[in-house]
């Protein structure tokens, strides 16, 4: 197999390493809310994932809420890493989850995503879900804002069909592209390859599948993302664990390429 490029460039400007991190499972309570109850061992994680070499980092306010980006937050401070969120879905409660795409709710997460994550400026943004109350072209263009004053580099898309990815590149370029795509859900495929086609990162979840503890052997975990990383070069792959030898192992999915 041809071994291809080990980073891609966002946006065509900020360059990651193509295996990189989720911060999904960084939190507390099954479904994604409340702390992460080892906060020490999660900053350990997290910085031994910097070391390794990891440059990108996906979050989502949603993941707590907001806990995710403060963890992330935390232990990245000052570290030449590219940090992603998500914006337009909120937790407030365990089993709930409200899509609010407006203007004034975007810039809101956006601001506070500043203050979680320690940054001037969030690398990366991303609508987390199309809002059916607000038009995309609305979102995209909260978000095209606060890129026009600096307070995010790039924006990003999740959830979302071709339709939506063109209704929004009429508003701003689009970066990213967060979809669920896996070996065994390969549903993506057209969406990967004309995203590849425009420049656009696809960043799938879910890349271990719908049980990815009970694969049984780490080496079909590491098959499963070297898969990701050879279908389109344009694919970054942002596997979540807790586990710092998990970590180490997916690291070595390369090896498979």
């Amino acid at each position: 197999m041809t071994v291809q490029s080990k980073t891609f460039a966002l946006g065509g400007e900020t360059t990651v390493n193509r295996l990189g991190y989720g911060a999904m499972r960084l939190t507390g309570q099954p479904g994604n809310f409340g702390p992460y109850p080892d906060w020490e061992g999660g900053l350990a994680l997290l910085r031994r994932a910097a070391d390794l070499g990891v440059t990108f980092f996906d979050s989502a306010w949603a993941y707590g809420p907001e806990t995710a980006d403060r963890i992330v937050g935390e232990a990245l401070e000052g570290r030449d890493v590219v940090l992603a969120t998500k914006g337009g879905v909120d937790k407030p409660a365990p089993g709930k989850i409200v899509v609010d795409g407006s203007r004034d709710t975007l810039l809101r997460q956006i601001d506070r995503a500043l203050v979680n994550l320690r940054r001037d400026r969030i690398d990366l943004f991303q609508l987390h879900r199309v809002d059916p109350n607000t038009p995309i072209e609305a979102s995209v263009a909260a978000l095209a804002e606060a890129q026009a004053d600096g307070r995010i580099r790039h924006i990003g898309l999740s959830n979302v069909t071709r339709e939506d990815l063109d209704r929004a590149l009429t508003v701003a370029p689009i970066a990213s592209v967060q979809n669920r795509f896996n070996m065994a859900e390969t549903g993506q495929n057209d969406l990967v390859d004309y995203a590849a086609e425009k420049g656009i990162a696809f960043i799938p979840y879910g890349p271990l599948g719908a049980n990815p503890m009970q694969q049984g052997a780490r080496l079909e975990a590491r098959q499963a993302l070297a898969w990701l990383l050879q279908r389109a070069p344009n694919i970054v792959v942002i596997p979540g664990t807790t586990s710092i030898n998990h970590l180490e192992e997916n690291l070595g999915a390369w090896d498979l390429v």
